[in-house]
């Protein structure tokens, strides 16, 4: 059989699928479906230093091809996460990349501040696509400078392992990757959501704008997953529009150490186990051993 193991920040995973940030709850959410522990990690959705009520409804909404979501880091904070569900983990044994966020710098620091470290906990995956509250709602994500700044801060309040998630809306993304390397990020998630609205011409309103995914997303992932992975030397978790193995082999071509599925799981909730169990099938029927050795194969 197919060696699916992957090593990320000194943690040995069973393979390099997990889910994307915010589209499986709180893991145990799709237990009555299939076990979570065949995933090579679980990523928590945004937490926050305090519980965070998010938007109103309608809060998800069904495009042609993809999903706008309007969440709004709806979370229970970072304590209740630990008190209710971190034991769940544990006696699955599976581990966790902690996805937080703050709306101002300050709030960053401190919640990076306030996790500690764990045997499960892979590494910290902070979301930089968070508007910056003092700062008029701008991206923190979207200089390069303040990423540095961000990043550095986050790196001098904990020992885990950062891993910086960044947004797509930027003008270059390998430069905003390079910022977050100079300031110690141990690794990257590529991309996050597009933001964007729906437009009902009946009623004549907007009645959801947030976060588009789907497929259409891909493209896009992997030329940045190929242009970050070319310019900086850390560990890439690919996501952005995986809707099958196929999907998932191009991101690990590109460049991807690892992936998140997100949007597919809402389309078919066995989309994950689907694609651990196919790509294993697919490294064997090409004579490989291992997930290793299809990581960044591509040429340009």
């Amino acid at each position: 059989m197919a060696d699916l193991t992957v090593e990320l920040f000194g943690k040995t995973l069973k393979n390099p699928v997990m889910n994307a940030s915010g589209t499986m709850g709180y893991g145990v959410e799709m237990e009555p479906l299939w076990d979570i522990k065949n995933m090579g990690a679980y990523v928590t959705k945004g937490l926050s230093l305090k519980p965070h009520h998010g938007n109103p409804p309608p809060r998800i909404w069904e495009e042609r091809h993809g999903m706008i979501n309007s969440i709004g880091l709806h979370n229970i904070g970072i304590d209740a996460f630990f008190n209710n569900f971190m034991p769940f983990f544990e006696k699955k044994e599976l581990p966790v990349i902690i996805n937080f966020f703050g709306f101002s710098e300050e709030e960053y620091i401190e919640c990076a501040r306030q996790i500690k470290p764990h045997r499960l906990i892979v590494c910290l995956e902070a979301n930089l696509s968070c508007p910056n509250i003092k700062a008029g709602g701008i991206s923190f994500g979207k200089e390069p400078e303040n990423v540095y700044r961000l990043v550095k801060k986050i790196k001098s309040v904990t020992e885990i392992p950062v891993i910086a998630k960044l947004t797509p809306e930027v003008k270059n993304i390998s430069d905003i990757a390079m910022a977050a390397y100079d300031a110690g990020a141990d690794g990257l998630t590529l991309i996050n959501t597009i933001p964007g609205i729906y437009v009902d011409i009946d009623n004549k309103n907007i009645p959801i704008k947030g976060g588009l995914s789907g497929p259409f997303l891909k493209p896009i992932a992997l030329k940045a997953i190929k242009e970050c992975s070319e310019r900086v030397p850390i560990p890439i978790i690919g996501v952005g529009g995986i809707m099958d193995w196929k999907d998932a082999v191009a991101f690990f071509m590109a460049g991807a150490r690892a992936v998140q599925v997100g949007t597919a799981t809402f389309v078919d909730p066995f989309t994950i186990p689907k694609i651990i169990e196919n790509i294993g099938e697919f490294i064997n029927s090409k004579g490989y051993s291992s997930i290793k050795d299809i990581i960044g194969v591509v040429n340009t």
